[in-house]
This record gives structure tokens, C-alpha cells and sequence, in this order.
């Protein structure tokens, strides 16, 4: 096993935000400031800035979770009550939670990503190139006649 501290080999955000790094060629405050002057320029760059946002709320989520469950652990006795199993609970959906967008961002910024290559994502790449609708929203404008203008449906 490595000889790194716990807290390194466990550290997901900082991990992924090292991969982002390497994968756009820039630190994550240069690359949130480009995408921020120029949204559209670069899909990808924006989706993983996007992803990467919301892994470090559901990080921060998660901490202030386990802080919560510790300080209740510290106050029980051997015996753990309803509302600490509870916490206990949040802890665990905010892991999953966390992970969960971990595994979007690491899907995001690997070019060979299953799901990348096929069909659907070429079509799913190319609408994104669209600026306007796929098709027309609201129906046409139907022209009037005089002969369908003294007309009723019911004869």
C-alpha cells in the first residue's frame, strides 16, 4: 500500500481536479474563468466546469455531514439513538451523491469514455452545434380563403 497520508488517497476532488488540469491544460481558476468569458466555445470544458462545481457542493455537503455525525458520535453513549443512525444515513446519501457526480466528471474528461464513440453521442454532439430549434415551434400561419371562410363543419 502507498505510503500516502488517508486523507490524500481519499481525496476524490482534488484527484479529479488534477485529471481536469492535466486534460485542458490549465489550473481549474483559469479554465472556470474562460469558460465564464466564452460559455459556448468549448462544450466540454463547460460541462466539466458545470460537473466540477456540483462535486465540490455535494464534497462540501458531505463534510458538513460526517462534522454533524462525529459531534453527535462524541455525545453517545456505547448505544447509538434513532436520530444519530439518522445522520448516519445523510452520510451515506451524501457519499453516494458525491460519487456519483465524481463519476459523471471522470466520464467527462475521459475522451475514450464508453458511450463517447457510438451513435447517439455523434448525434448528441451535433445538436449541440445548433443554435436555434430543430424544428419549428409554433405552426404555420394558415392562409385564408374566401371559399372556407362561409363554411361550417356540420351540413
Amino acid at each position: 500500500m502507498s505510503d500516502a497520508p488517508l486523507d490524500a488517497i481519499d481525496d476524490v476532488v482534488g484527484v479529479l481536479t488534477e485529471q481536469i488540469e492535466i486534460r485542458f491544460g490549465m489550473k481549474m481558476d483559469q479554465l472556470k474563468a474562460a469558460v465564464a468569458a466564452a460559455p459556448t466555445a468549448n462544450s466540454q470544458a463547460t460541462d466539466v466546469v458545470k460537473w466540477h462545481g456540483l462535486l465540490l457542493e455535494s464534497q462540501a455537503a458531505l463534510e458538513r455531514a460526517e462534522d454533524t455525525l462525529v459531534a453527535a458520535l462524541d455525545g453517545q453513549p456505547s448505544e447509538v439513538d434513532d436520530p444519530t443512525m439518522e445522520l448516519a444515513h445523510r452520510v451515506n446519501a451524501a457519499v453516494t451523491a458525491r460519487d456519483g457526480r465524481a463519476m459523471v466528471v471522470r466520464w467527462l474528461i475521459d475522451p475514450e469514455a464508453r458511450g463517447k464513440q457510438d451513435l447517439a453521442a455523434r448525434r448528441l454532439a451535433r445538436l449541440r452545434g445548433r443554435q436555434g430549434p430543430a424544428v419549428t415551434t409554433s405552426p404555420p400561419p394558415r392562409p385564408a380563403t374566401t371559399q372556407q371562410q362561409g363554411r361550417s363543419l356540420a351540413r
